[in-house]
């Protein structure tokens, strides 16, 4: 039961994505947390959306093929961007959690 919320939420960290990888090959680190949050902290070269505005500035996304990683604070805003983005087309998406943990992960 907790690995089918896991999953639905998008919380789902699976040991075989290799983030720093997926920087490699291109990936977007898509912030998805207020922009006051982000002034006080963010991953370098990341983008800051807030998940609020998300739907609004999908023109800033513009290749839906390209992997995206979101983050926030704790994972449970980049999994509503997660899952945002895959329903508007977005095929490579993956929920990188918690913005600090995602970066000792690169």
């Amino acid at each position: 039961m907790i690995n089918f919320l896991k999953k639905l939420l998008g919380l789902e960290t699976a040991p075989s994505i290799n983030y720093a990888e997926l920087l490699k090959q291109g990936a977007i680190i898509l912030d998805v947390r207020t922009s006051g949050e982000y002034a006080n902290g963010h991953i370098r070269g990341s983008i800051n959306i807030s998940v609020d505005q998300l739907a609004n500035n999908l023109a800033k996304l513009k290749d839906k093929n390209k992997p995206i990683i979101t983050c926030c604070a704790s994972g449970m805003r980049s999994a509503s961007a997660k899952n945002l983005l895959e329903t508007q087309g977005y095929t490579q998406v993956f929920n990188g959690g918690s913005w600090s943990s995602l970066q000792n992960k690169l």
